[in-house]
């Protein structure tokens, strides 16, 4: 997907279980803040909402929001 730090994102999918705290993101925009390792070979993407709650997801669980 080539996500960019600053771009705005939607969380569109959860691939795993996740706490009640991260699952109240479904569906929310928020903007790429950074990137970490995970899994030792994938990149997550850390995300800010608007209510300052970081969290990172899965690349394939963010939509681009235009």
């Amino acid at each position: 997907m080539g996500l960019e730090i600053g771009q705005k994102v939607k969380v569109s999918r959860l691939r795993d279980r996740v706490s009640k705290d991260v699952a109240a993101y479904l569906g929310k925009r928020g903007v790429v803040s950074q990137f970490k390792m995970v899994d030792g070979s994938g990149v997550g993407v850390v995300v800010e909402f608007e209510d300052r709650y970081t969290t990172w997801f899965f690349e394939d669980e963010l939509s681009v929001v235009q």
